[in-house]
């Protein structure tokens, strides 16, 4: 379960976020390249962009639903 208390710093504000527990599996980033990127120097993923169209939305959702352990938040 996702931890909006410990949400990793690089997140841009609102609904989507990813936390520290994230493995840097890439899924995220393959599902839903326009809003999600990887911090290299932490080895995880974080929100860069929140979604802007219907399009991007379901990618973050599809994103949220496939992540292995479960480090993607949307509170929204």
């Amino acid at each position: 379960m996702p931890d909006p208390n410990d949400k990793v710093k690089e997140n841009v504000d609102g609904p989507f976020y990813v936390d520290s527990s994230c493995i840097d599996c890439d899924v995220c980033r393959d599902t839903a390249p326009e809003n999600f990127l990887r911090s290299f120097k932490h080895g995880y993923s974080y929100v860069s962009k929140q979604p802007q169209n219907e399009a991007e939305r379901t990618a973050c959702e599809e994103a949220l639903a496939a992540c292995p352990v479960e480090a993607i938040g949307g509170d929204g």
